[in-house]
């Protein structure tokens, strides 16, 4: 306690100590406060202390923006009082906040009496008085400065398994890219059968296929109520999922790619109800390697001046970066391998990446517009699918896949400014050549 009171003085700050879970001391907080100063309130926890200078930058983020809620980055302490365990944070991102309280205890709130008086008689009164603030503004405003040192975190809220299905889902065209590799689209078709989905209808969209079984397959698929559409010359991904779209059923989208392998037969309702929120663009899923390792938790869009898939080869089982890449969030990006969107909104955004980006990044290039529009992109970790990445095309190491691919790369970056811009919810103190949220050091 001493350490905390210390600090605060310090940096010239008030403080009045109250016991966290007693409603009178918090009322009675509120009324020695001077509320014609339009005060902030910084709630510490005993034991945390504030890193000096930390109320110049709190005053000078204030200046400068309309938000009631300024957080910062955090570290903790350990029992001899070194740092450790950095916790450099996104920008506002009200999906992760509902599973990870990311601000409490190093954030400050513009508040008034009342709001004091009341959030008091709830059962996690800083919650609720965190989340009136909020409410102000929808948003909060981000100082990217580790400004306090904490004696502990809560840990995050990891989602239950089960998401609340909509009702009445809408109708939703599944469109599954595919050249030769019967075995990979047999496979892939087989999961969409024992898939729970109301109204499905799945378009296969075949890029000369030569190989006997797989036209066996595609003849076999359409007898069974397939669509097949044919779309021959040079492979350009932009192009036919665009065709398949205008083509489309479905009041929703997914773009799937031939080698995903479904695991659960609920994975395409989750994504449908997140996909039909008013807020949400393109929803992406938790993707794992065959070996069990992530391969798409979300992309970060700067890693590797281009944009790279958040978390990738971590277990699903380890903590990674303070449990992202288990929680709801939004993202700047998800993969078109596993993609769900409103197939309006796809319109709104003028297509699939039509020009500049027929193979790479179309997907990185729709979310970007769609994020514009105000559709956020969002990563749904509670729907997971097996992906064997690029196991049907390919990779670009030939000539002229790695030409292809590099101009892709130019266009991407003088588009969206990929090679300068800090992806909002990743850092500028995290590595952009890492996809795994490393910490310069």
């Amino acid at each position: 306690m001493q350490q905390s009171l210390a600090s605060l003085e310090a940096e010239g700050l008030q403080a009045f100590v109250i016991a966290d879970d007693v409603c009178s001391d918090i009322q009675r907080a509120a009324t020695v406060i001077d509320w014609t100063r339009e005060p902030w309130l910084l709630l510490v926890r005993a034991g945390d202390e504030l890193a000096p200078g930390a109320a110049a930058l709190y005053r000078e983020a204030i200046a400068g923006t309309s938000a009631d809620v300024v957080y910062a980055d955090d570290d903790t302490l350990g029992l001899l009082g070194q740092r450790k365990s950095p916790y450099f944070k996104p920008s506002w991102n009200a999906e992760l906040y509902q599973h990870y309280d990311y601000l409490r205890g190093a954030c400050i709130l513009r508040v008034h009496e009342d709001d004091v008086t009341d959030a008091a008689e709830a059962q996690d009164w800083v919650k609720a008085l965190t989340e009136r603030a909020i409410a102000a503004r929808k948003s909060a405003h981000h100082v990217k400065a580790v400004l306090h040192h904490r004696r502990s975190r809560i840990v995050p809220d990891l989602p239950p398994k089960a998401l609340e299905i909509a009702r009445d889902l809408p109708s939703l065209s599944v469109i599954i890219p595919t050249r030769n590799r019967a075995d990979l689209l047999s496979k892939c078709i087989e999961g969409l059968q024992a898939t729970r989905y109301p109204s499905l209808d799945v378009v296969v969209v075949d890029n000369d296929s030569d190989e006997p079984a797989a036209l066996e397959l595609l003849e076999a698929l359409q007898s069974r109520g397939v669509r097949v559409l044919r779309h021959p010359g040079a492979f350009n991904y932009s192009a036919i999922n665009n065709r398949a779209v205008d083509e489309a059923r479905g009041e929703l989208i997914c773009l799937l790619n031939n080698d995903i392998e479904v695991l659960e037969p609920d994975w395409l309702e989750i994504m449908a109800t997140q996909a039909m929120r008013d807020d949400v663009g393109a929803v992406g899923a938790k993707l794992l390697y065959p070996d069990g390792r992530l391969q798409h938790a979300g992309v970060v869009i700067g890693v590797g001046n281009a944009a790279g898939h958040a978390h990738r080869f971590l277990r699903p089982t380890d903590e990674g970066y303070f449990f992202r890449h288990s929680l709801p969030q939004y993202v700047s990006a998800v993969t078109d391998a596993c993609l769900v969107v409103r197939r309006d909104r796809v319109g709104a955004a003028g297509g699939v990446a039509p020009d500049g980006v027929p193979v790479a990044f179309n997907d990185v290039d729709l979310c970007m517009k769609l994020n514009e529009l105000g559709w956020q992109s969002l990563f749904e970790p509670r729907a997971v699918l097996i992906h064997h990445e690029s196991v049907s095309r390919g990779h670009d190491h030939d000539p002229v896949g790695a030409a292809r691919f590099e101009g892709e790369l130019a266009a991407l970056q003088r588009r969206w400014k990929t090679d300068c811009i800090v992806d909002p919810y990743h850092h500028p103190q995290l590595s952009r050549a890492s996809e795994q949220f490393a910490v310069f050091v």
